[in-house]
């Protein structure tokens, strides 16, 4: 699974999310390398001072498998390096999330396999805490709790997650989407304004809300 590949973005994925009223568990995560995408089971990990840690998760994984770092949302230390990066290349996983910071950011970006963090800091785990119960079984990422039953995506936008059983059902809610969106974009830059190709005139006075309104029309602009 590769949102560069299905040809898709996060922003239409979460629209997607919200068309089939699922919950649109987003976080605000910036790639190491800008324009690199990522798509795949969660592997979770909840960070405690050391990274046995992540390499107990790593060797639990599956080919394809995104590892993704409960570090709280620390901003003080990082806690994945370039080591851990390329040892989840190693064996196969299509990248690494991380709530919190990471570092080695010229090595990661060699490595080239996506990774998402808050940021950057020079200071690797500043201390050792007892390991949590389920510290291989779940994550929080935000105010979000995911498992090995979440996807996670991930590209310039951020990352979301979505329950793995609706994962079929989003993708192809996301690609109508886009294709809406990009046939509306065609006809904007052939002298089509959007509010002619929606109908803004009719939207005003029909007393529906927008989305309703777009529902109703086929359009595509905000979900």
């Amino acid at each position: 699974m590769d949102l560069a590949e299905l040809d898709l973005t996060t922003a239409h994925v979460a629209d997607a999310c919200i068309r089939a009223n699922i919950p649109v568990r987003t976080a605000t995560l910036v790639p190491v390398i800008p324009g690199t995408r990522l798509a795949g089971r969660v592997l979770p990990a909840r960070h405690a001072g050391s990274v046995d840690i992540f390499l107990e998760a790593i060797d639990r994984a599956q080919p394809g498998d995104v590892l993704v770092v409960d570090n709280d949302g620390r901003t003080d230390e990082a806690c994945v390096g370039d080591l851990i990066v390329l040892e989840a290349q190693a064996a196969g996983l299509a990248g690494v999330v991380i709530w919190g910071l990471h570092r080695d950011t010229a090595d990661i970006r060699a490595i080239g396999l996506p990774v998402f963090s808050l940021g950057a800091n020079p200071t690797g785990p500043l201390s050792l805490r007892d390991r949590a119960p389920e510290a291989l079984s779940t994550a929080e990422v935000g105010p979000w709790t995911v498992t090995s039953d979440d996807v996670v995506f991930g590209d310039d936008d951020g990352v979301l997650f979505v329950p793995g059983s609706e994962v079929d059902a989003v993708l192809a809610k996301a690609a109508s989407i886009r294709d809406v969106e990009r046939a509306q974009a065609g006809r904007v830059r052939q002298g089509e304004s959007l509010r002619s190709q929606l109908q803004f005139a009719d939207y005003l006075a029909s007393g529906l809300t927008f989305r309703e309104h777009l529902r109703k029309i086929g359009g595509a602009v905000e979900e």
